[in-house]
């Protein structure tokens, strides 16, 4: 994984595992054992399914770079969608508070998007190659140009 991959990486994983561990703490104040639990899985589920997300688009990416928005809306759309399929089948269960998981859930997914960008935003990634321009054979000649 590049390093600015990297980086965005944990730019995001480290506010959310702090906002899990702010939601476990309030879940368990809240809702006592059950809370805490709910708020455990859902903060592990939004770590472990946007983490893999972007693992696996760094490895789509890898060798063809020019289809990263197309990966990128794949893989957003991929974890949604999985994300509600555990909604669903989780819908109906008393192993621990409904509430404190999809509240967690929630904000710790909204938190692990928001740094996720800032992350992205703040990397210096060219999107020109900048070595290339340094061969002076590649460069245009400007004795074609009419003043």
């Amino acid at each position: 994984m590049p390093s600015t991959d990297a980086r965005i990486l944990r730019g995001a994983a480290i506010p959310t595992a702090a906002a899990g561990i702010i939601a476990m703490a309030i879940s368990f104040a809240v809702a006592g054992g059950k809370g805490l639990l709910g708020a455990l899985i859902g903060a592990l589920l939004v770590m472990a399914f946007f983490s893999s997300g972007q693992v696996a688009l760094d490895r789509l990416t890898r060798s063809n770079p020019h289809i990263m928005m197309a990966a990128a809306l794949l893989v957003y759309t991929t974890q949604i969608l999985l994300v509600g399929i555990v909604l669903a089948v989780f819908k109906n269960t008393e192993l621990f508070n409904r509430q404190a998981f999809a509240f967690t859930l929630l904000g710790c997914a909204l938190i692990w998007t928001g740094f996720q960008v800032r992350g992205a935003l703040k990397a210096k990634t060219f999107y020109v190659d900048p070595d290339a321009s340094e061969n002076k054979g590649d460069k245009p000649s400007d004795s074609g140009r009419q003043q």
